[in-house]
């Protein structure tokens, strides 16, 4: 866990804390490893625990009621997930399954519960990133009204690299790890036209498509087209 320590610090769970604390919090962390596709827990499940990515990246998907997946998001290392039922005890509203190879760090809220209550700043950092991501979600719902698939395509390409992308002298490479497939459900769209928008930016020059990566060559062309 120690050579994690400065992936943790990213955490909004450590950000409110002191050296001290942190490294009694993270005695009381298990880690956990899961190979690519393989599941943490299901939609429905009782939730006791909450994550911290460490390696690798995870998904958090839902099912609809025909058996399709929506991809709610992509949590990559210093990003936290699971705390929602912490604040709302209840079943687990989303299922959380690994996109790459991972390893996590997992705190049981019986541990968590007392540090929220010695030290309240710890909540608010919390809560105030699960508000990030109530926008982030509100921003989705918007978009999926208002923006067409190619602008929904360029928005979700930005927030990936801004997110994982590494900038290199021949553009921003993104590997974002996701098959065709999930990008178009993170999209909110069909396979087919997502493609058809990624070619069409790859035949305009602002990007170049490779498996499960893009390198982003154009992103002020981009950025206007999310708009």
């Amino acid at each position: 866990m120690d050579n994690a320590e400065g992936v943790l610090k990213k955490a909004p769970l450590f950000s409110a804390i002191d050296d001290e604390d942190a490294r009694a919090l993270r005695r009381q962390m298990t880690e956990v490893k899961l190979s690519r596709a393989e599941h943490l827990f299901m939609e429905g499940d009782d939730g006791d625990a909450l994550y911290v990515v460490l390696d690798g990246k995870m998904k958090l998907t839902r099912a609809a009621a025909d058996g399709r997946e929506n991809l709610l998001s992509v949590i990559g290392p210093g990003e936290m997930f699971g705390e929602l039922s912490l604040f709302d005890p209840r079943p687990r509203t989303s299922s959380a399954s690994a996109v790459t190879d991972a390893v996590l760090a997992s705190l049981r809220h019986e541990h968590l519960l007392p540090l929220l209550k010695e030290r309240p700043q710890v909540s608010q950092h919390m809560l105030r990133a699960l508000v990030q991501r109530l926008r982030r979600a509100n921003d989705v719902v918007a978009d999926l009204v208002f923006t067409d698939v190619p602008g929904r395509v360029a928005k979700n390409l930005l927030d990936l690299a801004d997110r994982f992308g590494t900038q290199e002298g021949d553009g921003l490479h993104v590997h974002h790890d996701l098959t065709q497939e999930e990008l178009a459900q993170l999209v909110g769209a069909s396979r087919e036209t997502v493609n058809k928008a990624l070619a069409d930016f790859a035949a305009r020059g602002w990007l170049q498509i490779s498996a499960r990566s893009v390198l982003i060559l154009d992103q002020e062309r981009l950025k206007k087209r999310a708009r």
